[in-house]
């Protein structure tokens, strides 16, 4: 009798317990956070060795481990290529077993990564890939956009111009897919909202001399001369235009994408009066402040957004895991959109159905020498644009959205 009874609380007990260990459940019994980044070329200031750190930094105020297992990093250099990238990311996911893939800057890069994401059912979360094909057509289950896309950056911009009297652009556009998007999404906004746009020129990627199509741009006389470029062109023509004396002449210049590194670069004298959105200013408040400032004690250097986005994702990341009480891949993105991200980095975010990180953006305005107070004091807050404005509808083309 005594044996049968406590035979019967073995399996009481068992019942008992099953359902707490199943819900604590981490694969290898370590959470494994890849950083495919680009360590030496063009991307590395933005994003780099920067994007490690954030990563890190996110680890280490998590306390180190989720459901008591330990988090660990590991890092890879894509040299922004596309079979690089897609290369480490499959040796990552089927060797490493690396659970998350964050940062991958360029879309070729990125997009690649994206499917060797879908393929092996593993996250990956992207956040200096700008294509909107990531979340539209090209969207997956396994793979989240957490910090900007080419929308909106060019439609956010462009409306937040229009609105105070930019009215009249023209166009210095890099003569590939990124700077054609940059331009007509900007283009369709800047007429939708009683806009005129007056022409383009299409520099190709890294011309070295840019006065031509400068001079074209001012020649317009349009109030907005519009950069849909990206590095190294865009930084070359604020340059450019500086020494023209495009800011002094009344036009001002809008750049499609610009980092806070771009400005530190070039130098308050080149860029004062330049237009620019961004998802996160390391000056805004006491929040922003007091992490961009530990984030500067390890780098020296003020975070761009698509760091402070890396810190952002990966904290969300793990209080997902913590919440869903294992590593699964769809059930830590299922509780990654149930709560909003309201963090320092973003306001008002939520994760959308189809993966895409929603948040308010910013117009800026570069300052002059004279107004700036102190280092890396080189913004303006124009105005907030809201994400649902700023982002849009999510796209039909992707198979997540409800019909």
């Amino acid at each position: 009798m005594f044996a049968r009874n406590l035979s019967r609380l073995a399996v009481l007990m068992a019942a008992t317990l099953a359902p707490a260990a199943a819900l604590a459940q981490i694969s290898d019994d370590v959470v494994k956070i890849g950083v495919l980044t680009d360590m030496n070329g063009p991307a590395a200031t933005p994003t780099g060795q920067g994007s490690v750190t954030a990563a890190q930094m996110a680890i280490d105020d998590f306390g180190g481990k989720v459901l008591g297992k330990p988090i660990s990093i590991i890092v890879g250099d894509h040299q922004l290529k596309p079979d690089i990238g897609g290369g480490i990311a499959r040796r990552w996911y089927d060797v490493d077993q690396v659970d998350l893939i964050v940062d991958v800057p360029v879309s070729a890069v990125g997009l690649a990564v994206q499917g060797i994401a879908n393929e092996k059912k593993k996250l990956f979360i992207t956040h200096s890939t700008l294509t909107a094909d990531f979340h539209g057509k090209s969207c997956s289950p396994y793979a989240m956009q957490w910090v900007i896309d080419t929308r909106s950056l060019a439609v956010g911009t462009a409306q937040a111009v229009v609105k105070r009297g930019g009215d009249s652009w023209f166009f210095i556009t890099d003569d590939y897919a990124f700077g054609h998007s940059l331009e007509r999404d900007a283009s369709s906004v800047v007429t939708a909202n009683g806009g005129k746009v007056l022409g383009s020129v299409r520099p190709p990627l890294a011309t070295p001399d840019l006065s031509s199509f400068v001079l074209q741009a001012q020649a317009s006389k349009a109030k907005i001369i519009g950069i849909a470029a990206g590095p190294p062109n865009n930084m070359n023509e604020i340059k450019t235009a500086a020494e023209f004396g495009v800011f002094k002449g009344g036009q001002q210049m809008a750049a499609l994408l610009a980092l806070i590194t771009d400005i530190h670069s070039l130098g308050l004298p080149a860029a004062q009066g330049l237009l620019l959105t961004t998802s996160f200013y390391w000056d805004m408040d006491d929040k922003t402040r007091e992490w961009s400032k530990r984030y500067f004690a390890k780098m020296n250097r003020m975070p761009t957004m698509w760091q402070a986005g890396v810190y952002s994702s990966v904290m969300s990341y793990l209080n997902g895991i913590k919440e869903a009480g294992t590593d699964e891949p769809l059930k830590v993105a299922a509780k990654m959109r149930e709560k909003p991200v309201e963090d320092f980095f973003s306001r008002n975010g939520k994760l959308r159905e189809d993966n895409l990180m929603v948040h308010d953006l910013w117009l800026m305005q570069v300052k002059k020498p004279e107004e700036s107070k102190y280092p890396w004091d080189y913004y303006q807050i124009l105005a907030k644009i809201p994400g649902d404005e700023a982002f849009g509808p999510p796209d039909p083309a992707c198979a997540m959205v409800k019909k």
